[in-house]
């Protein structure tokens, strides 16, 4: 596995984290949600430029994804 998977790897599980903590979820209901609503695929394919955001600013940019993708939360 090369450097920038293991960091993307890295920064994906806190970014989940982050979002379970802002909504009060488990991190294994964080990852549900995020992962049918598009979350984790956006996270994904905008590595490149999400990962130079504050976390705050990454989970809003989740939140909008998500809701945009039928997603519920607040």
């Amino acid at each position: 596995m090369s450097t920038l998977e293991i960091n993307m790897i890295n920064w994906l599980v806190v970014c989940v984290n982050e979002f379970a903590s802002r909504f009060s979820l488990d991190v294994k209901t964080a990852f549900k949600y995020l992962y049918n609503y598009g979350g984790i695929a956006f996270l994904k394919e905008y590595y490149d430029v999400e990962h130079t955001l504050s976390f705050d600013e990454a989970v809003e940019d989740l939140q909008l994804i998500c809701k945009n993708n039928g997603g519920e939360l607040l």
